[in-house]
């Protein structure tokens, strides 16, 4: 099996930001205002209607984000996503197609699963790192059980991650966490609140450790 790619920079930035949204006026921007707050790494979801369009400006602007796509279903919107500038993909669950074309294209596959076997899995299909999803389902306490048997598998925690809990996750054996609506509403995307959503970013960010186990 061809090696994964990796995703270098995210251990130390620990954050990703979900973004799902009715609509996003500016899409460069939006990730302007995550950048000032302290997260750089930025994930737009197929549930975003247009969002190859998102991606490429995302991908455009000058802004120091890494700009990936989320909830990739299909071969066919892993393509459509790279495509439009992605450089890395993201999928809720396990996806072999998905995790095909990421290592024909050489691109960081980051592929979802919540139970012991589904992680062998995304191992197995080369995930350059595994979402824990739903992660509030079960914890910070179930990812650092996970790590017994998989101890060098990075992990990232999605799914309900708020401040109040992140920096547990990282505790806990997380490589990252992702910041979903607490960060980024839909609403106040939809209505480019870029202030109020650096406001949000450095809030979060705050409240994550300095360093890993600290």
């Amino acid at each position: 099996m061809t090696p994964p790619a990796p995703l270098p920079g995210l251990a130390a930035d620990r954050a990703i930001a979900v973004v799902r949204a009715p609509a996003i006026p500016d899409a460069a921007a939006l990730c302007a205002a995550l950048a000032e707050g302290g997260i750089r790494w930025v994930e737009f979801t197929f549930t975003t209607p247009g969002v190859a369009g998102h991606l490429r400006r995302a991908a455009a602007g000058d802004h120091g984000c890494r700009i990936g796509a989320g909830t990739v279903l299909t071969a066919a919107q892993a393509e459509e996503a790279l495509d439009a500038g992605a450089g890395f993909l993201v999928t809720p669950g396990l996806r072999p197609e998905v995790a095909a074309v990421a290592h024909r294209t050489g691109t960081p596959v980051v592929l979802g699963a919540l139970t012991p076997t589904e992680v062998a899995a995304a191992v197995d299909l080369g995930a350059a790192a595994v979402k824990l999803f739903p992660a509030r389902t079960f914890g910070p306490r179930y990812l650092r059980d996970l790590h017994g048997p998989y101890p060098g598998v990075p992990f990232v925690a999605s799914g309900g991650v708020s401040a109040a809990d992140a920096a547990d996750y990282l505790e806990h054996g997380a490589t990252a966490v992702t910041a979903g609506t607490e960060v980024v509403p839909p609403a106040a995307v939809a209505a480019g609140d870029w202030t109020g959503i650096t406001r949000r970013a450095r809030a979060f960010t705050a409240a994550l450790p300095r360093t890993l186990g600290s």
